[in-house]
């Protein structure tokens, strides 16, 4: 539709977008998938103990499944301004082609972090994902619900994201292991 940005959501966006939008509709990117390999030092931990968070890496066979937000094209720039500062600890605004179930492919933008900005976790063992997430905490909330919104987000989409499964359940053998 003309008059339009989209705005593709695949982490927090999901359940709390915070912004004004018409529409949205389930969606995915091809060519992504979906990690906990960005630290959060500003939402779901601190300096001293980051948390762990989503971004989008490259994976050319993968598709990651998100929400695709229709935000009116006068408020655009309002909204990409609050985006910007929410997703300013290491993401920058990327445009991708987003694909909507029962609509052809469009441009959408996003926020991707990269490996080179200074948040930049990396992969880990899962043992050790989930035991930093499980201990981290920040302003927005303990790292255990982001990963328990994301999940249960995921699944009233009725997408199921495999990494983020097998930490929730390694989260969960944290809860249960002797201390």
């Amino acid at each position: 539709m003309q008059g339009e940005t989209l705005i593709f959501g695949y982490g927090s966006l999901l359940w709390r977008p915070a912004f004004s939008h018409g529409s949205s509709a389930p969606g995915y990117v091809k060519g992504w998938a979906r990690r906990f390999w960005q630290g959060s030092t500003d939402h779901r931990g601190t300096p001293a103990a980051p948390g762990r968070v989503v971004t989008l890496v490259p994976a050319p066979r993968e598709r990651v499944w998100g929400r695709v937000y229709a935000v009116c094209s006068a408020e655009a720039p309002a909204v990409l301004a609050q985006l910007d500062a929410r997703e300013q600890d290491g993401y920058a605004r990327l445009e991708v082609p987003v694909v909507r179930r029962g609509a052809v492919a469009a441009l959408a933008l996003t926020y991707v972090a990269a490996p080179t900005n200074p948040r930049w976790l990396g992969d880990a063992p899962l043992e050790q994902l989930a035991a930093q997430i499980a201990a981290a905490r920040g302003p927005s909330g303990t790292n255990r619900e982001y990963v328990e919104r994301l999940a249960l987000a995921l699944r009233e989409l009725g997408e199921v994201d495999p990494h983020v499964e097998r930490l929730l359940s390694a989260l969960a053998a944290t809860e249960q292991a002797p201390r």
